[in-house]
């Protein structure tokens, strides 16, 4: 409801327009369960932001509101969905396809041609470093090389917005860590606009441009936090006195947005 398209050729006067603009929005589900309520965001070309709040709190639900996936109840959004990627905690991989073919299906289900959706899906495995797996299955393959094909298949759409829906959760802390330079390396390369859920304070400092953390439902942004590291940021960032204030900020503001319960 009341979506508008921001054209993706406005010229440079607009070039710092918002990709999704979140006015007063609100969600009630049918069941009378409150979700949201008064979200004001604005997320621009080339902005990396991420969403922490405590479990349940509607993070998932607004990225699903942006991407178009559900409604909301109340308030105005503005989103350019021309060029839009989502991936979530799960790999969702199709286990009787090779890499090369998970990378393909999105342009395949979009109808391009085969020579076509093999030279993109070929770039896009070089990109996120899988040259030489082409031809492996998911099942031949570890959690952080199934992330890749997920990020790799995303890419084959050239996203200006891209949702990440904690992407990363399930993997052990070396293989995330990688996986967060790897994406900053691709954010940085595409300029895409990103929206990125996760549950780790650390992974949203070294990743974003900005943090905004939600408070319990109904979900509300309590803060907002723009992170001073210049990019690109290597591993010497994770251990400076500056990073580790800003985690204890962060973790302070997620525990009170919590109730006092980490």
């Amino acid at each position: 409801m009341g979506d508008r398209r921001v054209d993706p050729n406005q010229g440079a006067a607009d070039a710092a327009a918002p990709v999704v603009s979140f006015e007063d929005v609100s969600l009630t589900f049918g069941t009378g369960v409150e979700a949201l309520r008064g979200i004001n965001l604005d997320i621009r070309p080339g902005e990396f932001i991420s969403i922490l709040g405590p479990s349940g709190c509607g993070k998932s639900t607004l990225l699903r509101i942006a991407a178009g996936l559900i409604d909301y109840t109340d308030g105005a959004l503005h989103a350019d969905r021309s060029h839009i990627a989502f991936t979530f905690q799960d790999a969702t991989l199709l286990p009787w396809r090779t890499v090369r073919r998970n990378v393909e299906l999105l342009l395949e289900l979009r109808g391009v041609g085969r020579e076509e959706r093999r030279r993109v899906a070929q770039e896009k495995i070089a990109l996120v470093g899988l040259s030489g797996f082409e031809e492996q299955y998911p099942k031949h393959l570890s959690g952080g090389m199934k992330m890749r094909v997920s990020l790799a298949r995303a890419l084959t759409l050239d996203p200006t917005l891209f949702m990440f829906d904690e992407p990363f959760g399930a993997l052990d802390e070396i293989t995330r860590e990688r996986l967060n330079d790897e994406v900053q390396t691709l954010q940085l390369r595409q300029q895409f606009a990103a929206m990125f859920v996760t549950h780790s304070v650390s992974e949203a400092v070294f990743m974003s441009s900005r943090v905004i953390v939600m408070s319990a439902r109904p979900g509300r942004i309590v803060g907002a936090y723009d992170i001073p590291f210049p990019f690109p940021r290597d591993d010497a960032v994770r251990f400076s006195p500056q990073f580790a204030e800003l985690c204890g900020t962060l973790s302070a503001a997620l525990r009170d947005a919590s109730g006092g319960v980490k």
